[in-house]
């Protein structure tokens, strides 16, 4: 246990603790946006299987096979044409608020689907399937911070 002089002693070391929480919690996250939008960009063109509440890819429709033929692009690779929406996906983060998604319209409309686009959902299954990662990642970023000043270091996050 530690032990201060004075209460000022404490209370600086107290204040110490939030930053240093704060701090290895945004390590964290940055952490987990990085593997959510890698795993979103991976998924683009490849038919995804259910996941979650997510529905698992239908297969693209004749029509839509050969208008892609005719346009130079592959017949089968679904959201993926030439590579601008999955250049679309990004991550952000402000403190400790991450936020991994897109400035496409067309994402929206595959995300959630259209009359005529049934949905193809990119960020959300990329969310559940780095759902351990998260877990422990945040877990160890929580614990880290709360452990600052008793001989841990925040290493175990870089």
């Amino acid at each position: 246990m530690r032990e201060f002089a004075h209460l000022g002693e404490m209370v600086a070391h107290l204040a110490t603790m939030a930053a240093a929480e704060t701090l290895a919690l945004h390590h964290g996250l940055k952490k987990c946006a990085v593997a959510i939008e890698k795993t979103a960009k991976q998924e683009i063109g490849e038919y995804q299987g259910e996941v979650g509440p997510f529905a698992g890819w239908v297969e693209l429709a004749d029509g839509t096979k050969a208008d892609r033929l005719a346009q130079g692009f592959t017949e089968n690779d679904p959201l993926l044409r030439n590579g601008k929406l999955r250049a679309s996906i990004s991550h952000q983060i402000h403190g400790l608020d991450a936020v991994v998604g897109s400035d496409s319209d067309i994402m929206v409309y595959q995300e959630l689907g259209t009359e005529h686009i049934p949905p193809r959902a990119v960020l959300g299954p990329a969310a559940i399937r780095n759902k351990e990662l998260i877990l422990k990642t945040l877990g160890q970023a929580a614990a880290e911070g709360l452990l600052y000043g008793a001989g841990s270091t925040l290493t175990a996050l870089e």
